[in-house]
């Protein structure tokens, strides 16, 4: 089983970003993130309605990098420091060197292959910085975008499930990407 531990914090860098620890000061843009319909569309978790939620995924979010859980950066431009997505391994499963990836960005930057770079460089961090043998992304199958991304990473699509999550009074289809450690 993988021993997982997230001290000191990552902090990681790319081309055009930098991934640092996700803050308090981020409260406004995880608002923003998490309370917009359109974001949130193919995320099926509540919307976010105040800043004292906000605060409360921050500290989720703080709590499970503590707990060596999971881990989320804030994706900034390297000449910025306000965050503009984030992205992270949202449930790692040691005993199966196994995590789950997810990514948010604001909508000012989509198109603009920031989440391409992104991943592109968590990927390495994941294989060879926590030594996990595969990468899950679990999307909804109408989020082509997504798809689209995770693809030019090398992501394949493993499995469609219909109708296997019930969110908000509606069955939900998921579809799962993988990448396997070459």
């Amino acid at each position: 089983m993988l021993k997982i531990n997230f001290t000191p914090f990552p902090v990681l860098e790319s081309e055009r970003l930098i991934f640092r620890r996700v803050g308090p000061n981020d409260m406004a843009e995880i608002f923003q993130l998490r309370s917009d319909e359109k974001i949130m569309q193919f995320v099926p978790r509540p919307l976010v309605k105040n800043h004292e939620e906000a605060l409360e995924h921050i500290r989720m979010i703080e709590e499970k990098i503590q707990e060596n859980t999971g881990i989320n950066w804030a994706i900034c431009l390297k000449d910025e420091t306000k965050m503009i997505g984030i992205i992270g391994f949202y449930r790692i499963k040691p005993e199966h060197f196994r995590a789950e990836i997810g990514y948010m960005l604001l909508p000012e930057f989509h198109g603009k292959g920031i989440v391409t770079e992104a991943i592109s460089r968590l990927v390495p961090f994941g294989f060879d910085g926590l030594q996990l043998h595969s990468i899950e992304a679990i999307i909804d199958p109408e989020n082509a975008a997504s798809a689209r991304v995770l693809e030019k990473n090398g992501f394949v699509k493993e499995a469609h499930f219909k109708e296997n999550e019930f969110y908000n009074g509606k069955f939900l289809d998921s579809a799962i990407y993988s990448l396997l450690k070459k």
